[in-house]
């Protein structure tokens, strides 16, 4: 009967054991909840300086405040071939589907919108590239804004440069490869 109480005695122990095990466990440093975990949060401590020449997160501002004041900008972008590419392809993609493939307004929703035929000589010869590029920032009447951030709407799908590019392809592609696909 004494060895059977010693038996006992040793489960018990056992058991006493391995159920202590698990809370010793808990206590160890790696078994923290990550949630509590020792960690920075936003707006804590001292902000480390941004890397010299570094873009901010929202782009190059623009230096305009509306389109009337865009008109005298120049284009800071040469109408190279690259360019020209670039800008064809935006074109394509952002203004082909009121403005037609060709620029002449011929697109299934041009007329119901008012969109204007930019092959037209009034806008190859009388708007200028700060107007057009003007125009594509912050719209127009029912044109979308391409480039303004904030409460004033618009899209800000094309960063400045690609606004540029687009105004290269208007004024000095668009016209050619209308007159091609004419023929």
């Amino acid at each position: 009967m004494k060895c059977a109480t010693n038996h006992s005695m040793k489960r018990i122990a056992l058991l006493l054991a391995a159920l202590a095990v698990p809370s010793a466990a808990l206590a160890w440093p790696w078994s923290q909840d990550m949630m509590n975990q020792p960690s920075i949060k936003p707006q804590e401590g001292v902000m480390t300086p941004f890397p010299a020449r570094s873009v901010p997160v929202m782009g190059i501002p623009t230096k305009v405040a509306n389109r009337e004041e865009s008109r005298d900008l120049l284009n800071p972008i040469a109408a190279s071939a690259a360019s020209l590419k670039e800008g064809r392809n935006l074109y394509r993609i952002y203004c082909a589907a009121c403005h037609g493939l060709t620029g002449k307004a011929e697109s299934p929703v041009s007329s119901k919108i008012g969109a204007i035929d930019l092959t037209d000589d009034y806008v190859q010869q009388s708007m200028t590239e700060g107007w057009l590029w003007g125009t594509i920032t912050f719209g127009s009447y029912v044109m979308p804004a391409y480039g303004v951030v904030g409460e004033q709407g618009g899209s800000n799908d094309l960063t400045v440069e690609e606004r540029w590019h687009v105004v290269n392809y208007l004024k000095n592609g668009l016209v050619k490869e209308s007159q091609v696909a004419a023929k």
